[in-house]
């Protein structure tokens, strides 16, 4: 199929086209996007500088293309106030090398107001409400569930070690402890030391199956016994030289005990 031959109005617009300049001055309002076709501007390629605070117009590349040593740009632009303005000040060249030789690219924003129509001055700027009655409340209300907290962490810790001493069953070093001080001090007459000794020696006798043997070579063996002995041989130092007792190491005498029911040795504690 044979493509038909261009026709003189599609020729002559495509080379007016071709023709636009950027000196063209280009208008529009205020807010409507005007579009800017197969623009060509000398050099290497340009982007948009990054937009300030209070530009007065918003520019944006839509499409690039190379043009010889130049490039071919579809460029869109709106206008935020009134005025004119040239778009070669929103553009900058990617490779930072300078930009003087862009020609201008003229626009001019008109109003969409009537004239003399005043337009609204801008508000005041006020600094926001402090929160701080919120914010001090915040505070002080989590200050007190932490203070909540640790009180009733800290009351629970009493209660379970409170419970665990009470739970502790007593032993025999306990229920013998008050004895052996009180012998220490002085303060246990030798009727009730001669009383704890008998019944030490039936104890380990039971222990150590010695009921069998004859007393004295009972005796012998406990005295000799590492865990029977030593408070055995001290009852015989409080009981025959009271005077040369020393310094005694009560928790050292009262260590094989320590894991004995209090129940298996009858004994009666010290008066008070």
């Amino acid at each position: 199929m044979r493509r038909a031959p261009l026709t003189w109005p599609v020729l002559l617009l495509v080379f007016v086209a071709g023709t636009l300049h950027a000196e063209d001055v280009r208008t529009s309002t205020v807010g409507l996007p005007v579009r800017i076709n197969q623009l060509v501007l000398p050099g290497t390629e340009l982007e948009v500088k990054p937009p300030e605070r209070r530009t007065p117009v918003v520019l944006r590349i839509v499409n690039v293309w190379p043009h010889g040593t130049a490039f071919r740009y579809d460029l869109e632009y709106y206008g935020l106030e009134p005025g004119t303005f040239d778009l070669k000040d929103y553009l900058r060249r990617k490779d930072r090398s300078s930009a003087a030789d862009l020609p201008a690219i003229p626009v001019i924003v008109q109003s969409v107001l009537p004239p003399g129509q005043v337009l609204p001055g801008e508000l005041p700027r006020q600094p926001s409400p402090r929160l701080g009655g919120y914010r001090t409340a915040l505070i002080a209300a989590g200050a007190l569930w932490v203070a909540g907290l640790a009180a009733i962490l800290l009351v629970g810790r009493r209660r379970r070690k409170a419970a665990a001493v009470a739970a502790k069953p007593l032993t025999l070093a306990d229920r013998l402890r008050p004895l052996v001080e009180g012998a220490v001090a002085g303060r246990l007459p030798p009727g009730r030391l001669a009383e704890l000794e008998r019944t030490l020696i039936v104890y380990w006798g039971r222990r150590l199956n010695l009921r069998e043997r004859k007393p004295a070579e009972a005796l012998a063996v406990l005295r000799q016994h590492p865990e029977a002995g030593p408070l055995l041989r001290q009852l015989e130092i409080w009981l025959h030289q009271p005077a040369g007792a020393g310094k005694i190491d009560v928790a050292g005498l009262l260590a094989p005990y320590q894991n004995v029911p209090a129940d298996g040795l009858e004994v009666e504690a010290l008066p008070s």
